[in-house]
This record gives C-alpha cells, sequence and structure tokens, in this order.
C-alpha cells in the first residue's frame, strides 16, 4: 500500500524553502558538473582510453560516479520531503496542496523569492497563476 500523498499549505511549504533552495541548488551543480564530465568522457575515444589516458578515464569514471550520486542524493532528498522537482535546470519545483477542495500544486522556481504561484495538476509552468 502506497503512503498517502503529503500536502503542503503555503505556510508549511515556505518554512521549507530554505532547505529545498540549496538542496534545488545542489542539484544544479551537480547536474552542470555531470554533463561536463560527460563531455570530458565522449571526448576519450575508446582507442585514447586503452592507450595513454587511461588514467585519465579512470579518474573521469569516479568523478562521474560521483556527480551521479550527489544528484541522485539531491533528488531522493526532496522526495523524502513530498516535494516534487519539475526541472533542475530552471530549479522549478512543485508542492502537491490543497485549494478549493481539489490537489494542486503549489509552485516555486530557484531565482523567485518566495511561494507566489499555483497551477493545477495538469497545467504545468504555463498554468501557473499568482497565488
Amino acid at each position: 500500500m502506497q503512503p498517502a500523498q503529503r500536502l503542503f499549505t503555503l505556510a508549511e511549504a515556505s518554512r521549507l524553502m530554505p532547505r529545498v533552495r540549496d538542496t534545488v541548488g545542489q542539484m544544479q551543480r551537480a547536474k552542470l558538473e555531470l554533463e561536463g564530465l560527460q563531455q570530458q568522457w565522449l571526448a576519450l575515444t575508446p582507442a585514447k582510453r586503452a592507450n595513454g589516458s587511461a588514467q585519465r578515464a579512470l579518474a573521469l569514471e569516479r568523478d562521474l560516479t560521483t556527480a551521479s550520486d550527489a544528484l541522485r542524493e539531491a533528488l531522493t532528498a526532496l522526495g523524502e520531503l513530498g516535494v516534487e522537482i519539475k526541472d533542475i535546470e530552471m530549479g522549478l519545483v512543485d508542492f502537491p496542496s490543497e485549494r478549493d477542495g481539489r490537489v494542486v500544486y503549489l509552485c516555486w522556481k530557484i531565482h523567485e523569492p518566495d511561494i507566489a504561484y499555483w497551477h493545477e495538476l495538469d497545467a504545468g509552468l504555463a498554468g501557473r497563476q499568482p497565488l
């Protein structure tokens, strides 16, 4: 049996914002690092990996694992809070909430000072409305 979805009041979601802001920032940094490492890895052709760049390939593999683990840990941390990440690059997160007797999302982006928007579950970013 699946646990009930956590529904946040605006006050509850707002209290979590320092933690959510930090975690989303960590996710963004880990994602950028991961993308850069992937580009470096792809630049090392199989021949280079087997030849003179074997040590570099091993270091890249370790760094890729570390960055991937950091991203996964941040995703897990948000999930455990009940917060849903919608777009890492935008720093877009949703907090399930109740409005007029139905479940909706309180919506926040990393560069916004506070939670100031909400949207229907199926509306997404384009359907954001001011609180």
